[in-house]
C-alpha cells in the first residue's frame, strides 16, 4: 500500500470511529441495533434498482463498517461478504453482525488484493457511495469486480457523479469548477477535518487523497474487464451533503438549491457477466 492509500486508510479509521459511535451520526447505529422503525435503510435509488436480493450470494466491496452489507442480508440474501481496507471498520462490522445476530463474513484488505483474500464468485457484486474516488486505478478495480461476478451474475454500482468532484465542497455558494473532470495519475490532496455524517464532529487526520474517474472511463473499464452494461442512470441527488450549498430533499438525499441548473450528482451502473 502506497503512502496515498495509507493516508486514506488512517483517515477512514477515524471516520469509522465517528460514524459508528457518534449519536449524531447519520448512520444511526443505535437505532439499527434497537430495531427502531427509524432505522436507516438503503437509499431510495438502491432499493428501486436492486430489486429483490432474495437467495443471492452477495459480495460488498468497500463496505465501510458493514451496515449496508447487513441490510442486504436482512432483505433475504443467501450470504453476504464485505471487504474494506480499514481495520477499525472491519472490527466494527464484525461487532455489528454479532450484536444483531446476522450472519455475515467481513474481510480486511485493499480492494485490489481482494482476489487473493476472498474465494468464489457471486450472484451480485455491490459497490455504493463514496468508493472509487479513493482509488488510483479504475482499470484494476474493474478487473477485481469482474473477477467476482459469476457467469450470468450482476454488478451494481452507485456513487457520486465525478462532476461533483470538480467543485470546492466547502464553498458556501455556487461557483465555477475548480478541479479537472478528467483523470490524472497524481491525486488531489485535501486537508479537511470535517465528518460527512456528523457536522458536530472533527478528525485529527487532515490529509487525504482522491482521484477523479470520468463516467466514460468507468464504463469502458468495466466493459474491457468482461462485463456487459445493462444501464447507466444519472440523478440530480446524492446521498450526503457533498457541496456546502446543497439542500436536503426526500429520501435522505441532497440536491442543488431551487433555481440552479440541474446537474448530475450521482449515477448508477448495472452490468452482467455473460454466460
Amino acid at each position: 500500500m502506497d503512502r496515498f492509500q495509507e493516508a486514506n486508510r488512517q483517515k477512514w479509521n477515524e471516520l469509522a470511529e465517528v460514524n459508528y459511535t457518534s449519536r449524531n451520526s447519520d448512520y444511526g447505529v443505535e437505532a439499527f441495533l434497537g430495531g427502531s422503525d427509524n432505522t436507516r435503510d438503503l437509499h431510495k435509488t438502491e432499493l428501486e434498482e436492486l430489486g429483490s436480493v432474495e437467495g443471492l450470494d452477495i459480495l460488498h466491496l468497500q463496505c465501510h463498517f458493514g451496515m449496508d452489507t447487513l441490510l442486504l442480508a436482512q432483505k433475504g440474501a443467501k450470504s453476504v461478504t464485505g471487504l474494506d481496507f480499514s481495520p477499525v471498520a472491519i472490527k466494527q462490522a464484525r461487532e455489528l453482525a454479532d450484536k444483531t445476530g446476522i450472519e455475515a463474513t467481513f474481510v480486511e484488505g485493499n480492494v485490489y488484493d481482494a482476489p487473493s483474500l476472498i474465494d468464489g464468485v457471486y450472484d451480485l457484486v455491490f459497490v455504493s457511495w463514496g468508493t472509487i474516488c479513493w482509488l488510483p486505478d479504475i482499470e484494476g478495480w474493474a478487473k477485481v469486480v469482474s473477477h467476482f461476478v459469476k457467469p450470468g451474475g450482476r454488478f451494481y454500482f452507485l456513487d457520486q457523479h465525478p462532476v461533483v468532484l470538480s467543485f470546492d465542497d466547502h464553498a458556501p455558494a455556487p461557483h465555477a469548477p475548480v478541479y479537472d473532470y478528467f483523470h490524472k495519475p497524481d491525486p488531489i490532496s485535501f486537508d479537511d477535518t470535517a465528518v460527512y455524517s456528523d457536522e458536530t464532529a472533527s478528525l485529527q487526520t487532515k490529509r487525504s487523497y482522491e482521484w477523479t474517474h470520468p463516467v466514460g472511463e468507468v464504463v469502458t473499464a468495466l466493459v474491457e474487464a468482461g462485463l456487459r452494461i445493462e444501464y447507466l442512470h444519472e440523478f440530480d441527488t446524492v446521498a450526503w451533503k457533498a457541496l456546502a450549498f446543497m439542500e436536503p430533499c426526500e429520501g435522505g438525499l441532497y440536491r442543488l438549491p431551487e433555481g440552479m441548473p440541474r446537474l448530475p450528482l450521482s449515477y448508477s451502473i448495472s452490468a452482467r457477466k455473460p454466460l
